[in-house]
């Protein structure tokens, strides 16, 4: 089976420092693939590699087939790329950005015209063709940014954080473009820290310090990364509850969620939860495992 990506062992070193720690994954064609991991972990160093922007230290990788160390400018010709930070020019319009990007990837005049047009819709931006990007909200600089990496009809699009600036509604309209743009046959890789959003990946990577802890599928991540029963429950005293569960051999993963307390019982652990009714206000309750649950209990075991 060939992938649209396929890493071995990549690493990137900045002199001492270790930024990517031999990562292996690949992404077969027409997928969604989560990258996640907390700030510092590795993951847009890990995309700079596969677009030739960073040379690697070592290991190999491919991108639509070709060598990342050696075919990087025909791969960043294939590509749509969104930054983390927006990287468009503030004193030009939107439209003057959209067809300068066009340009600079050799589209057609006939079809800058025609992919500028349906990308301002598609994006919602008709109501600010004429602003300059300095003047533009958050939430619409990330639709334009969105726009110019799609400018070109990439085969795979890289999204570094795409939804990190703007309101739940956007998110999911962003959302929206993402699974339209995989059911076309395009290919997505995207880093996130919204878990809603990781729940709509087909496959998803946990990195950590430059190394991958977990992958597979969401379902798949939750069987094997948290074996066991999720109970949650409103505390009469929060840290006295987060304090009692650190310690007992039972409990694992136990952390604050909006105004409940989540933990988990390994399936080869005896709870003791009858000891933990005096600081229930309520109903102690067993509970679904969720994506932010594996996200808390990985970082707690890498820390």
């Amino acid at each position: 089976m060939s992938f649209c990506v396929d890493v071995q062992s990549l690493t990137k070193k900045f002199g001492d420092f270790t930024a990517v720690d031999g990562v292996s994954f690949q992404i077969p064609y027409g997928s969604i693939f989560g990258f996640l991991g907390p700030n510092g972990a590795g993951k847009s160093t890990t995309i700079r590699m596969l677009l030739g922007i960073l040379p690697i230290t070592s290991g190999s990788g491919t991108v639509l087939g070709l060598d990342i160390r050696s075919q990087a400018q025909k791969i960043r010709a294939r590509v749509g790329y969104m930054s983390q930070k927006f990287s468009l020019y503030e004193d030009l319009t939107v439209t003057e950005n959209l067809n300068f990007f066009a340009g600079v990837q050799g589209l057609a005049p006939s079809l800058i015209v025609t992919r500028r047009e349906y990308l301002v819709k598609l994006c919602r931006l008709e109501d600010y063709v004429t602003q300059l990007a300095y003047h533009l909200p958050g939430g619409i600089r990330q639709r334009l940014a969105f726009a110019v990496a799609l400018l070109h009809d990439p085969d795979i699009v890289f999204l570094d954080e795409p939804t990190g600036a703007v309101d739940p509604t956007l998110r999911r309209y962003f959302w929206d473009i993402i699974v339209q743009l995989s059911r076309s046959g395009k290919t997505v890789m995207v880093t996130t820290h919204y878990m809603d959003e990781v729940e709509r990946c087909d496959q998803i990577c946990f990195i950590a310090a430059g190394r991958l802890i977990a992958q597979g599928s969401p379902s798949q991540i939750k069987e094997k990364s948290l074996p066991g029963q999720m109970y949650h429950f409103i505390p009469r005293g929060r840290l006295e509850a987060l304090e009692y569960l650190a310690v007992q051999p039972w409990a694992r993963a136990a952390f604050p969620s909006g105004n409940r307390v989540r933990f988990l019982v390994p399936h080869s652990a005896t709870p003791d939860l009858i000891s933990l009714q005096p600081m229930v206000q309520g109903k102690l309750e067993a509970t679904e495992a969720s994506l932010e649950d594996v996200f808390i209990a990985l970082q707690q075991e890498t820390a």
